[in-house]
């Protein structure tokens, strides 16, 4: 199938204007205006990571997760209409039937995937770059994935903006992966899909975990870690109830 990688000068040329490209106007606005709301969206996760451990088996995040959960600026990833919400524990529109996620999934999703220093991670669902830019962090590379241009084009302007040289996006479909990359210490799945796709499950790494949200579109839905062991053999794990907007693209 055909695939696009994105580049920044063909994103300005792609864009009708500059301002077509970003979600949010914000990157002149003061960063430490927003350190009160920083803080206590730290807190709130905090206390909710508590109230669900019986669920997670994760009382508290690592220092590491929350550290780079909080260095992420969310308002520069939010459209302008939801700016005073940027620092709420909850999702938020993006457009084009798009959301970014709650805050606290975004910490309990990267803490379950267990980020070290060196790995190499796979995204699917790029969205405004929120998730991969807490990822970005974390491990030495993220490669992340999404199918709707407009969002694709937007994610690339703004972490190239906010120095993110590490995170990689691609236009395309995320049920194929991207092999070329692969295998990956880590994938994870930011919009849910009926069943685990296969080639996800092939290009994750012996050893390796993959967060997916799985279950019928605006329905019941379960966030689902897999495993895969050192011989390759592959076990998942009911975590919690989500919900997450469909996968789209091949099935």
């Amino acid at each position: 199938m055909p695939w696009n990688r994105l580049s920044l000068t063909g994103l300005l040329l792609a864009c009708t204007s500059l301002i077509d490209c970003l979600a949010s106007p914000t990157a002149a606005a003061d960063e430490d205006d927003y350190g009160a709301m920083r803080r206590r969206l730290r807190a709130e996760i905090e206390q909710v990571a508590a109230e669900t451990a019986d669920s997670t088996g994760r009382p508290r995040f690592s220092v590491r997760v929350m550290d780079a959960i909080d260095a992420v600026p969310r308002h520069r990833f939010v459209p302008a209409r939801e700016l005073k919400y940027a620092y709420a524990n909850r999702p938020l529109p993006i457009g084009y039937g798009q959301t970014i996620s709650q805050p606290y999934i975004v910490a309990l999703m990267t803490e379950l995937l267990e980020p070290k220093p060196g790995d190499v991670m796979l995204e699917v669902g790029t969205g405004s770059g929120y998730q991969a830019a807490a990822l970005a962090k974390l491990v030495a590379r993220v490669y992340t994935i999404e199918i709707v241009p407009q969002l694709a084009k937007g994610a690339v302007l703004r972490l190239e903006q906010l120095g993110y040289g590490n995170v990689e996006v691609r236009l395309g479909d995320g049920y194929y992966g991207w092999p070329e990359h692969g295998p990956f210490d880590g994938i994870i799945v930011t919009a849910a899909a009926n069943a685990i796709p296969p080639p996800l499950i092939e290009q994750l790494k012996p050893g390796g975990r993959m967060l997916i949200p799985v279950g019928a579109p605006f329905s019941a839905q379960e966030l689902i870690v897999l495993t895969k062991d050192a011989n390759g053999k592959v076990s998942t794990q009911s975590v919690l109830p989500v919900a997450f907007v469909p996968l789209t693209g091949s099935r």
